[in-house]
């Protein structure tokens, strides 16, 4: 089969495609013939080695892939050859076949394209969890939801569209993205290069109450003034580290406004538990994607060949939403 393999580790010019030998499922796996991938943040970090893949899974990159079914393994029961799925796997979607475990499956729904369904596993469920799952966030409630435009805020903004109309979200967001960021639905969207410290901006939107939640990506630089806009008993929830991972922390403010700071990732955790999210995700969130109250935003479609102009487009930063690589027409 065709993939993307990479010559050593660095920047862009270490990938190419090649000839790779296809994946034999195992008995809990599914074999799934891939119509589209996605590029993902931590698809470069990988290409750079620095995150490499859970133990069993494959060095090959991509994190989620849309496709139908080719085989299943001999103890799956619930899927079967030619089904139309979406799939999030621990690596191996820059290619024309992947293995994905069973629970970690969901079936597509017929009102998407494979390029849409493609965009959902990685940063839907990875929204999902941090925000709804972890973060709770509930109607009434005040989010700040970084990175305005990149794919998880995109996902998280309207996912809490969705399930909590009544929620407040504030986005930063680089200028360039800022009309864009508004017409998805923020109820205030800060300009991080006039702002980097937020937090007045944030105690004056919320009348000095600050926010329930905040989802973060950027690490040790934000550190401070996230504490700052977090309200009484809220939430710090750590994504992502690429301003550092290291920082001072007020302890005794946190202490008496009962704050709660919390480091997560999805890639690494246990094949099970990432099957229980996966189940959430599909009962709670997966329907408004098929009655079409959520469709993915896709800023371009690339082939397979163009994989070193995609992850250009991701390392420049100019995309808003996801970044796709089609690997196939089924």
């Amino acid at each position: 089969m065709r993939a993307v393999v990479m010559d050593g580790f660095g920047g862009v010019e270490v990938m190419r495609v090649d000839e790779v030998p296809k994946p034999t499922p195992k008995e809990n796996e599914v074999l799934i013939k891939v119509a589209a991938t996605t590029i993902n943040r931590p698809d470069l970090v990988q290409r750079q080695g620095k995150y490499p893949p859970p133990p069993g899974d494959s060095e090959i990159l991509g994190l989620e892939v849309s496709g139908i079914i080719e085989s299943v393994g001999s103890a799956v029961s619930e899927w079967k050859p030619g089904d139309r799925v979406l799939a999030l796997v621990g690596g191996g979607g820059y290619a024309e076949y992947a293995v994905a475990y069973a629970n970690h499956v969901m079936p597509m729904p017929a009102s998407m394209s494979f390029e849409e369904a493609a965009c959902v596993c990685e940063s839907y469920i990875t929204a999902f969890l941090n925000v709804f799952m972890i973060g709770d966030l509930k109607n009434g409630q005040t989010a700040i939801l970084h990175g305005g435009g990149g794919g998880v805020n995109t996902a998280a903004l309207q996912l809490a569209n969705a399930l909590t109309p009544q929620a407040k979200k504030i986005v930063t967001t680089h200028p360039s993205k800022l009309e864009r960021v508004k017409q998805l639905g923020a109820d205030l969207v800060i300009d991080y290069t006039t702002t980097p410290d937020f937090s007045e901006a944030v105690k004056e939107f919320t009348n000095k109450k600050g926010v329930d939640l905040i989802l973060d990506h950027v690490g040790a630089k934000y550190l401070g003034p996230n504490m700052n806009s977090l309200g009484y008993k809220g939430k710090l929830v750590v994504i992502g580290v690429i301003s550092g991972i290291k920082a001072e922390l007020n302890l005794a403010l946190m202490m008496v406004k009962r704050q709660q700071i919390i480091g997560s990732v999805l890639r690494s955790r246990p094949v099970s538990e990432k099957g229980e999210i996966i189940a959430e995700f599909t009962k709670r969130a997966l329907p408004n994607f098929a009655d079409r109250t959520i469709v993915p935003i896709i800023e371009k479609v690339f082939s397979i060949n163009e994989v070193v102009e995609a992850h250009r487009m991701m390392e420049e930063d100019k995309h808003f939403g996801k970044i796709v690589l089609k690997i196939a027409d089924l």
